[in-house]
């Protein structure tokens, strides 16, 4: 690629959460004959096998106060301050047209930088709260796009909703039509995510078991267990005659979820952008540790569009759940409604939109 090609800084790091909407952003660019570099730090530099080989990692020393004793933290800000000279110097030397930032701590240099330099730059943000560092820069941007609507920013701020980007896998399963529940085959899908979902472990299998049975015997479940979990989780609906398959994780879990009358979800953003593009009833309920109450945050817009049933943890036992699940399985209507009511609040074009706000902000530039 020609080294006049325009020239796209992605900064992100830290988890999945961040390092997946960057990638798509990345493919995306590359498809319209853009150069992409990645910037990140050794822990980001781990999320970053699923990126075109064309594109440039960059791993630049950053850091974080939320982690370590004392000398740690004493550390942190002579680290990031030799992490922003050296992005400065490398895009004195190769000038970016636009920078990414899609939050986390390995952000920092290569954002500051751009700030320094004043170079085109602007955020995404996935969740409906801001990420620490996305909060530091939000008044020091051009734009942010956010991937939940609505998302809460500093006073002065606005935001463009972009929606969260979906995996190829997702987008091929977009507005799957919907089968409403009903005396035949019905499929529940249970995914828990990557944090707290011992909960769900706990409360799920039961509420399903006090259904009745004209209904039970008609269910399939699909059920996210951690590895710790798994084994109480499968014996328990198999004790009680329930056809469950459970797993540690699904790698097909587009087509489980569009296969499904109904899904039991953590609220991560990812988790409600492929709910809402594919179209699917949920029941919600939030990691109630998660930084800032975040995922209930994530939940808000698909709940009060209809699409969803919101249960916070306080609420959340085998009674109420299973009052929930029959609300929906019961109901072929109120189903249908919720199932459309999820994919009118779906954002199936956010990297499109991204891509978009890219170009525009490169093109005001000159």
């Amino acid at each position: 690629m020609s080294d006049k090609a325009p020239l796209l800084v992605i900064a992100a790091g830290g988890t999945g959460g961040h390092m997946f909407p960057a990638q798509a952003l990345a493919e995306s660019m590359l498809r319209k004959g853009w150069r992409v570099k990645l910037s990140t730090d050794a822990r980001g530099a781990r999320y970053t096998g699923g990126f075109p080989h064309t594109v440039e990692i960059e791993q630049i020393a950053s850091a974080t106060f939320a982690r370590g004793g004392l000398l740690a933290k004493l550390a942190v800000a002579p680290r990031i301050a030799g992490g922003v000279i050296r992005s400065i110097f490398k895009m004195l030397g190769d000038r970016p047209d636009v920078v990414v930032g899609f939050g986390g701590y390995p952000s920092i240099p290569a954002l500051a930088a751009a700030t320094i330099l004043r170079r085109p730059r602007m955020l995404h943000e996935q969740n409906g709260v801001l990420g620490r560092v996305n909060q530091v820069f939000a008044k020091r941007v051009d734009a942010i796009a956010c991937g939940t609507w609505p998302t809460t920013l500093p006073e002065g701020v606005t935001g463009i909703h972009t929606g969260n980007p979906v995996r190829a896998s997702v987008l091929d399963r977009a507005g799957a039509g919907y089968i409403p529940p009903g005396d035949y085959p019905m499929s529940l899908l249970v995914m828990g995510g990557s944090q707290g979902a011992r909960i769900l472990s706990d409360v799920v299998p039961p509420s399903i078991a006090a259904l009745p049975m004209d209904m039970l015997r008609n269910l399939r479940v699909s059920h996210q267990a951690r590895d710790e979990d798994g084994q109480r989780v499968a014996d328990f609906y198999a004790e009680h005659g329930i056809n469950a398959d459970v797993q540690p994780f699904f790698h097909d879990v587009p087509n489980r979820m569009s296969e499904a009358q109904l899904v039991i979800s953590r609220a991560g953003a990812s988790s409600v952008a492929d709910i809402s593009v594919i179209g699917r009833p949920s029941i919600l309920i939030p990691f109630a540790a998660a930084t800032s109450d975040h995922q209930s945050a994530n939940a808000r817009g698909l709940t009060e569009a209809g699409g969803a049933i919101l249960m916070p943890e306080s609420s959340f036992s085998p009674g109420a759940l299973t009052e929930q699940l029959m609300l929906v399985l019961s109901n072929e209507q109120g189903a249908s409604m919720m199932s459309k009511a999820a994919l009118s609040w779906g954002k199936p074009d956010a990297t499109q939109q991204l891509v978009a706000l890219v170009e525009h902000l490169a093109a005001s530039k000159t």
